[in-house]
C-alpha cells in the first residue's frame, strides 16, 4: 500500500483540511488540560498533519510503514525549514527514542489494522511511550460509514492531473472494506496508470473501549467527527481520547 499512491495522496485527500483538524486536536488538549511539547504522530502520511502542528510550534515525530509516503514527508517538511523526526516503521510495532507528550493516531488509520491483536499491541506502546497525564487521540471510520456510506459504491473524479476511480467493496461478515483505487496521473504528454488495493477493518466503540482498558489505558471520551458532540449511531467518523494514568 502507499508506493505510487504516496506521491498523488495530498491531491487525492484535498478534502482533509489539516488546519481545521491541528485546531481541534488542540482544543482537545485544552479542554483535558494538557500543554504538550512533542506529539508523535502514528500512520502520519505525507505528513500534512505533522508539518501544520510544527508551523504551531510543536515538536514533531511521524512515524509511517510507507517509505513513500515518508519520502513526501520529508521533501514538505524540508521545503517548509522544519525539523520533523520521521520514522519508518509499523504503527503496531513502533519504537521511539524516548516518552512525548502526547500521541494521535488520525484520518481512519487505526481502521487499516485488520487484527485486534494488533490494535492492543499499539495501545500497549502507546501506555509505554506517554509521558504520564499525556494524551493519546485517535479516530475511526465507523462502521456505518464502512458500510452504509462507502458500501459497494464507486467514486471517481477527473482533473488535468490526476484523475482516480474508487470502487468500494464492503464485506458484512468479516466487516472489512476494500477499496480497488485506479488513478492516472499526467506524465508531461501521457498519462500513467496506477492501481492499489486498501482495506479498513469497521470497529465498535465498545471493542475499541475494551482494548483501550487492556491496554491500561484511561478512556475519557468519544466525541462526533471534529465536535465535542456525543458520538451517535449514524457518525461516521468518531474520534477518542485516552489518557495515560499519572
Amino acid at each position: 500500500m502507499y508506493t505510487d499512491f504516496a506521491y498523488a495522496y495530498d491531491k487525492l485527500m484535498y478534502d482533509v483540511d489539516y488546519k481545521v483538524w491541528a485546531d481541534y486536536i488542540e482544543k482537545i488538549y485544552q479542554k483535558f488540560g494538557l500543554a504538550p511539547s512533542l506529539i508523535a504522530d502514528l500512520g502520519c502520511g505525507t505528513g500534512s498533519f505533522c508539518i501544520e502542528m510544527a508551523d504551531r510550534g510543536y515538536d514533531m515525530i511521524g512515524v509511517d510503514v510507507s517509505p513513500d509516503m515518508l519520502s513526501c514527508a520529508g521533501d514538505k517538511s524540508r521545503s517548509k525549514g522544519l525539523d520533523i523526526l520521521l520514522l519508518n516503521q509499523d504503527m503496531s510495532e513502533f519504537e521511539l527514542f524516548g516518552t512525548v507528550d502526547s500521541i494521535v493516531c488520525l484520518v481512519d488509520s487505526l481502521n487499516y489494522l485488520t487484527k485486534k491483536s494488533n490494535i492492543l499491541k499499539m495501545f500497549k506502546l502507546v501506555e509505554n511511550y506517554l509521558n504520564p497525564g499525556g494524551l493519546f487521540i485517535f479516530d475511526i471510520n465507523t462502521e456505518f460509514k464502512l458500510e452504509k456510506t462507502l458500501g459497494n459504491n464507486v467514486f471517481y473524479e477527473v482533473g488535468d492531473d490526476i484523475s482516480y476511480i474508487w470502487q468500494c467493496s464492503f464485506n458484512k461478515k468479516e466487516r472489512k472494506s476494500n477499496f480497488d483505487i485506479t488513478f492516472f496521473i499526467k506524465e508531461r504528454e501521457l498519462y500513467h496508470r496506477y492501481d492499489e488495493v486498501h482495506t479498513e477493518k469497521a470497529y465498535g466503540q465498545e471493542e475499541i473501549k475494551h482494548l483501550v482498558e487492556q491496554a491500561g489505558l484511561q478512556l475519557l471520551d468519544i466525541f462526533d467527527e471534529l465536535s465535542f458532540n456525543p458520538a451517535r449511531e449514524t457518525s461516521e467518523r468518531v474520534f477518542f481520547v485516552c489518557r495515560k494514568n499519572s
